[in-house]
């Protein structure tokens, strides 16, 4: 594998690497325990890397490699988002390929998790075990999509920490307090943090994601031989928690963790109980 290693670092000090691959320079941040085969993360709607939880990366960098990236337009990467997620998917084959990885695990949050999606269906040999969270299989018999006012919330021009805090987490003490501490460990990175997604860049997502109503995998989620990890919260507004459910249905290989008390965001509520889960999942026999 071509990517640079940082030994010692954590998602906090990591520092940023590029790598330029089909006119586009992917900026990434890889560390973590060497191991044979890595984690890629596929970020959510508006995410950056700086937006995964610091407390859920080092956890799982105790035990493999991780590599966080930015996708095309996205970030401090260049380019432009593409108006699809088939498209978003090219570029994470063409950032994987380009590191030189033969084979690798693919966590995929949210609209992250269709893009691993596509990935596994694209390049089934590339991956070895697939963790899709927060995530559905797109439009199909049972499936539910979020509110119209939780979208209204999702797509304001710049989201505060009240928006993540009703978007990523249950409106109890409990979940709020999680959110809190997760907004809190977001913010020790100081140095060297991607800028916010650009309004054109979201625009573009967003057209994906309609486009993505009529056009998914969901007839296609049989076709996932790899073992599979579905995990959500018990009430999630943005991607509803019967689409997770769903998705294990359809996967023939699927195992499904739904975690009490949480939403959307619950690997941030549950940092370390979800580490240990995937970490148990990908070291499995």
């Amino acid at each position: 594998m071509n990517a640079i290693k940082q030994s010692g670092a954590t998602a906090e000090t990591v520092e940023t690497s590029y790598i330029e691959a089909d006119g586009i320079r992917f900026a990434y941040r890889t560390f973590g325990k060497p191991s044979d085969v890595p984690l890629v993360f596929c970020q959510r709607f508006r995410g950056t890397m700086d937006d995964w939880d610091p407390a859920f990366v080092n956890a799982l960098a105790k035990e493999r490699t991780v590599i966080l990236f930015d996708s095309a337009g996205v970030g401090f990467s260049s380019g432009e988002v593409a108006e699809t997620f088939y498209g978003t998917a090219k570029f994470a084959v063409t950032f994987i390929e380009a590191l030189g990885l033969k084979q690798l695990d693919l966590l995929g949050f949210s609209m992250g998790g269709y893009i691993a999606q596509l990935v596994t269906l694209d390049r089934p040999d590339l991956v070895r075990r697939l963790i899709l969270a927060g995530t559905g299989g797109g439009t199909g018999e049972g499936t539910q999509s979020g509110k119209p006012e939780v979208f209204e919330v999702a797509f304001k021009p710049v989201n505060e920490p009240e928006d993540f805090l009703y978007l990523f987490f249950e409106q109890t003490e409990t979940s709020r307090a999680a959110g809190l501490n997760y907004l809190e460990r977001l913010a020790r990175r100081k140095d060297d943090r991607a800028p916010l997604v650009k309004p054109e860049s979201v625009q573009a997502q967003i057209k994906s994601a309609v486009a993505w109503g009529t056009n998914s995998t969901f007839d296609r989620l049989g076709e996932i031989k790899q073992p599979v990890l579905v995990a959500n919260g018990d009430h999630d507004i943005m991607v509803p928690t019967i689409n997770s459910y769903i998705v294990s249905q359809r996967i023939p290989n699927a195992q499904l963790i739904i975690y009490p008390d949480s939403g959307h965001g619950f690997m941030f509520q549950y940092a370390d109980l979800f580490a240990e889960h995937v970490s148990m999942f990908l070291n499995r026999d």
